[in-house]
């Protein structure tokens, strides 16, 4: 597919597997329950149809409350949850599992994408994690699984691991600042779905001379030249607000095209790991 034709209703397809991720997704780090509820009604109303949220962000529950009560089916709208550490064993990991998939869809639900949310707590804790996933996708209540903040070295780790390999997605902080080149291009040699957290730079660059430029040229906004930025670098981007009309216009991004050059330009901007506001991963 070619970049001007994009829409929200855009997909890429996952290693192995039949299903399709939407390519614009919706974060929900930070934003507190009820806030959180009225926030993924306003983004599913808007068109998004990929939410992802985190054990660590206490909003499951809202998330899935949103999803009921907007009208959607769930089998239209795609979730993302993450687990934050193991328990003691496979099966008391398995256990948290659960319990996200529960809050989220309900008992005998279902959730399309589960993550490792860091490999930061260290071998042990990425194995168990990664075996309580793959069981959890065995019994059918995860569809895909994959990894968050992973470099090269801990995806090539679980290939010694379990059964499944490559996973289905990274999802790492990118943004014209920090690209993260060596662990893209690895995922993508490897079919893996690249995404993007911050990809708004939680607005620190609004006043970025390079991208303010592209913005009053195309007539739209900082955030819409950075998410648009990232759909045109085949990324999955997570743009996060609260804010009603930002989060209408950070999904209003496909009545115009970056061309070549200006993709050049903001390419460029790019300061490798310095540039990262969260963490770049570690590749070594």
């Amino acid at each position: 597919m070619s970049t001007d034709q994009l829409s929200i209703q855009s997909t890429l397809g996952l290693p192995n597997s039949p299903d399709y991720i939407p390519q614009l997704g919706f974060g929900v780090y930070l934003s507190p329950p009820d806030k959180c509820v009225k926030s993924c009604l306003k983004a599913l109303e808007a068109g998004y149809r990929h939410i992802d949220t985190a054990q660590y962000y206490e909003n499951e529950e809202s998330v899935g409350r949103a999803v009921r009560e907007s009208g959607v089916p769930r089998q239209d709208v795609y979730l993302t949850t993450k687990i934050l550490s193991a328990g003691d064993d496979v099966d008391a990991t398995y256990q948290k599992i659960v319990d996200s998939v529960e809050k989220l869809s309900g008992k005998g639900g279902y959730v399309d994408l589960f993550l490792i949310h860091s490999p930061n707590g260290g071998e042990k804790a990425r194995k168990l994690m990664w075996l309580a996933l793959e069981k959890a996708k065995e019994a059918t209540i995860v569809r895909e699984i994959g990894v968050s903040n992973y470099g090269i070295q801990h995806i090539e780790e679980i290939k010694s691991i379990g059964k499944i390999w490559p996973p289905a997605v990274n999802q790492i902080e990118l943004h014209p600042w920090c690209q993260q080149r060596d662990c893209v291009e690895y995922c993508n040699r490897n079919n893996i779905v690249v995404e993007a957290y911050c990809p708004l730079v939680r607005n620190d660059k609004a006043q970025d001379e390079t991208l303010l430029e592209i913005s009053k040229k195309h007539n739209v906004s900082t955030n819409q030249v950075l998410v648009r930025w990232s759909l045109q670098n085949g990324l999955v981007p997570l743009p996060k607000s609260d804010t009603p009309s930002r989060i209408v216009s950070n999904a209003d991004v496909y009545n115009f095209n970056l061309n070549e050059g200006e993709m050049a330009r903001l390419n460029a901007l790019d300061q490798g790991d310095g540039g990262a506001i969260v963490q770049a991963v570690s590749n070594k």
